[in-house]
């Protein structure tokens, strides 16, 4: 099976020093980072995130961006929003291009958790002038944590108040990020809240939020320890790209559990090879068997729609209970 998505590491240079990941603690040199002539390999995909580290520190990520599109027709980029004038300078350019500014809170608590003053200011005066130019696919991307879920219902706010895209995700232990000790010791409070977005997204009229109720049911289950709500399909439906062109199923792998690349697209004859090779085969049969309950939405995404009729069930039911005024039933 051809994926249909793909995630592009395209640094792990970042000028933000987060809580919760420490990519910018670990940079990768500039000169060994993948290149836009190495992603010409990329085969032909539904849809490719571009992210990091701060996938605008790269000075040639106009060009990464037009080999990009020639692969897919939907782009969205991961940033800080820390370097706005270069965010503003590449959607002049490429005005369909998706942007998620990562914002863990309001101004105070995003500022404390990504370690540099007027992150905040920065990353949402950006957001509005994105919208004033006329770019659509823009909005927030919110990783919640010990420390800001309350600050993330403040933040769906805001953005359906300014008619922006709202993401969220739990922080996670992973090889990528860089971290080991990201563990939700106030479960009871975060799942709270991760309830109340729920139940404030099924009441909203556009669909797509429905859907993003069902994706943060998945969020609840993982922090709670449950198992995923879908089969975990990663290096089948989806991949990521490293920034020295090592393939992984996803960016969960942790080497405590296990750890194997599917190939290096550098390295690789084409992509065909790689991803039909024996190496890709065993990658994939591991990730049947591995014991990690990820829930985050580069691999969540393709299953949902793969496996539409399942959130899709949940969905209409829930839906016809927030219109009878009864809070949703979450899966336990």
């Amino acid at each position: 099976m051809n994926p249909t998505d793909a995630s592009i590491i395209l640094t792990y240079r970042c000028p933000m020093h987060c809580q919760m990941c420490n990519i910018w603690a670990n940079p990768t040199v500039a000169s060994e980072e993948i290149t836009p002539q190495d992603l010409e390999k990329l085969p032909r995909l539904k849809f490719i995130n571009l992210t990091g580290g701060e996938p605008f520190v790269r000075d040639d990520l106009e060009d990464i961006v037009r080999v990009c599109y020639k692969r897919a027709p939907r782009i969205v980029i991961s940033t800080s929003g820390w370097l706005e004038d270069r965010v503003i300078a590449l959607a002049q350019k490429f005005p369909h291009i998706g942007i998620r500014i990562s914002i863990e809170g309001l101004s105070r608590k995003n500022d404390e958790l990504r370690g540099r003053d007027g992150g905040f200011d920065r990353g949402l005066r950006t957001l509005l002038t994105l919208q004033q130019m006329g770019v659509k696919d823009i909005g927030f991307g919110c990783t919640v944590s010990n420390h800001n879920s309350s600050d993330m219902l403040a933040l769906y706010q805001l953005a359906k108040s300014l008619g922006l895209e709202f993401a969220t995700a739990a922080f996670h232990n992973s090889f990528y990020f860089h971290k080991h000790d990201n563990v939700i010791t106030n479960r009871e409070q975060v799942v709270s809240d991760f309830t109340t977005l729920i139940n404030r997204q099924l009441r909203e009229h556009h669909p797509k939020s429905w859907f993003r109720a069902y994706f943060n049911m998945g969020l609840v289950r993982y922090v709670n320890g449950g198992r995923r709500l879908l089969p975990c399909e990663a290096g089948t439906m989806n991949f990521f790209v490293d920034p020295w062109g090592e393939v992984w199923p996803c960016n969960g792998l942790e080497e405590k559990y296990w750890q194997q690349s599917m190939g290096n697209l550098r390295t690789a004859t084409d992509f065909d090879t790689l991803w039909n090779s024996e190496q890709a085969r065993q990658v994939r049969e591991k990730v049947q068997s591995c014991p990690k309950q990820c829930w985050m939405v580069g691999t969540a995404s393709p299953v949902m729609h793969k496996y539409i009729t399942k959130p899709a069930a949940w969905v209409l039911r829930n839906k016809w209970r927030s219109l009878r005024g009864l809070d949703a039933e979450l899966i336990s």
